[in-house]
């Protein structure tokens, strides 16, 4: 049942998303090859249930140039090679919504430890050597939000304590979930992530 539930927000969540914010869609993209050459968006290969990977979809927020396919080399504050649309995209993380169209497609949830690239690195070594767990955050379809970001545990994973207590959130969310847990990390997204600005 709690499947069904996940299942079903996924889709009218995603749906209703993006019939609502079609008109911001059009505008972001719009922005985007206004400013900076290259495409409307950026996909990535990501790990996805069971670490299958699959092609993640966002806004693209950096001068094709500079980007690194790979998403090894993290962003860090200030980034050379983010575009100056691309700061207020990340800012207002705006440029995580295509990945509305990943949920609807059954490759992500709303909900879930967010999707990483395969060697993304923690205390400067690839998250699977850093802690022997790690793989198990993949039994969870990934999510556009999870416990760890509305934990304030997003962004670089230099230091070992934030990697760490990622990880940890990541599976507690993994072996806690339910359907109202996922309502509640989607209200707390809203206001802590949308209305706050703390991405870039």
């Amino acid at each position: 049942m709690q499947g069904i539930l996940k299942r079903s927000l996924d889709i009218f969540g995603s749906a209703s998303g993006l019939l609502l914010l079609f008109p911001l869609f059009v505008a972001v993209a719009l922005a985007i090859k206004l400013t900076s050459r290259g495409p409307v968006f950026f996909r990535q290969q990501r790990y996805g249930l069971n670490g299958t990977p699959f092609t993640i979809l966002k806004f693209r927020t950096m001068y094709v140039d500079l980007c690194d396919q790979s998403g090894v080399s993290q962003t860090v504050t200030n980034d050379p090679r983010v575009t100056w649309i691309g700061r207020f995209l990340r800012r207002s993380n705006f440029d995580e919504l295509p990945q509305l169209m990943n949920v609807l497609r059954g490759e992500m949830s709303l909900v879930g430890p967010r999707p990483h690239v395969p060697g993304m690195l923690a205390a400067g070594v690839p998250y699977e050597e850093f802690d022997e767990r790690y793989m198990d955050r993949h039994s969870a379809l990934p999510g556009i939000t999870g416990l760890a970001q509305v934990r304030g545990y997003r962004g670089e994973t230099k230091d070992a304590h934030a990697a760490l207590m990622r990880l940890r959130s990541d599976l507690e969310y993994v072996e806690t979930q339910t359907f109202f847990l996922d309502v509640q990390i989607i209200l707390q997204t809203i206001v802590t992530e949308f209305f706050t600005g703390c991405g870039y």
